[in-house]
């Protein structure tokens, strides 16, 4: 009877964690990231052992370069992506991403900071990735990507210096730069008092709660209804939301849960409200609500048992 190694196994299983935190952070998509590590898993079954020294160097390797190849297609498909695109949203709270015990480490998977990295390259957000989210040194960068050390120092400092300014950009449209984070309570607190006006259609209260400048985002990908162009400003936003809730989201369960580092409501399986506050008032909003995109979500909260947290 032939038996077979469980010790390749045993080594993969220890550092996919790692793996899909890296294809996630590269390629924003939950699904992608889950076939990238896959396709890993293919290369690793198949490689001979008297080769690989390190596995975790040399499975980080392979996740990177899958997902490097990955990233061109990726981004051709989002140029007739239909309405803005978001990344995929992924429950946190039980370490999906690994640990997020810092600011620094829950902004890393944020869904402003994934928005800002489809601006880089795909070989600078690699180095960024490696550098930011993982504490790679830029030796050990060099070797999974197959470049110079002084080439990746340099990739680092340009793809640095990109996220940083689309940061500050004025106006809006900076909407990655960090934001003041209201402790749980407070976040509760503010986001009942705007889902209670919007959900009362009382546009008044609801107006009170918003920024001049608060800016919506949905991607609803073509597949559900959804707006096609950012919604900006307190009246066109207040107006939007009520409606949208209105039609939509009568009659939908909103549960409290961590996604991607930052408080959330989920309505249901069907879309994903986040709500960043800018000195006591919302000035962002972004729904995820492309059924597609809560697939892994979804998942989650099957294998979970759903949520645990309050309901509204």
């Amino acid at each position: 009877m032939i038996t077979q190694d469980p010790a390749p196994l045993a080594d993969f299983e220890e550092h996919r964690p790692r793996m899909f935190g890296i294809a996630y952070r590269m390629l924003g998509s939950a699904a992608e990231a889950q076939d990238a590590v896959q396709d890993a898993w293919l290369r690793w079954s198949s490689a001979g052992r008297e080769d690989v020294e390190h596995p975790g160097a040399w499975l980080a390797k392979v996740v990177t370069h899958l997902c490097l190849n990955r990233l061109t297609s990726a981004r051709a498909r989002r140029e007739e992506y239909a309405g803005p695109w978001l990344p995929e949203p992924v429950l946190t709270g039980d370490g999906a991403l690994g640990p997020l015990e810092s600011a620094e480490q829950r902004d890393g998977v944020s869904i402003a900071l994934l928005v800002l990295l489809e601006r880089l390259t795909p070989v600078e957000r690699a180095v960024y990735v490696l550098r930011e989210a993982f504490a790679y040194g830029h030796r050990e960068i060099a070797a999974l990507l197959d470049l110079t050390e002084p080439n990746c120092r340099q990739l680092y400092r340009r793809a640095a210096g990109r996220v940083e300014a689309a940061r500050t950009e004025p106006g809006p449209a900076a909407a990655g730069r960090p934001r003041f984070t209201p402790d749980p309570a407070q976040w509760r607190r503010l986001v009942e008092t705007f889902l209670t006006a919007a959900r009362e259609g009382d546009l008044a209260r609801l107006e009170s709660v918003l920024s001049a400048d608060v800016r919506y985002v949905a991607d609803g990908g073509g597949i559900v209804s959804a707006a096609r162009r950012p919604v900006l400003g307190r009246d066109k936003v207040a107006r939007f939301l009520v409606g949208a809730l209105r039609k939509y989201g009568t009659g939908l369960p909103v549960s409290l849960a961590e996604v991607n580092g930052e408080p959330a409501l989920l309505f249901g399986g069907a879309a994903v409200l986040q709500v960043e506050f800018e000195d006591g008032l919302v000035r962002g909003v972004r729904s995820m609500a492309n059924p597609e995109k809560l697939e892994f979500l979804r998942r989650q909260l099957s294998h979970s048992g759903g949520l645990s947290g309050p309901g509204w």
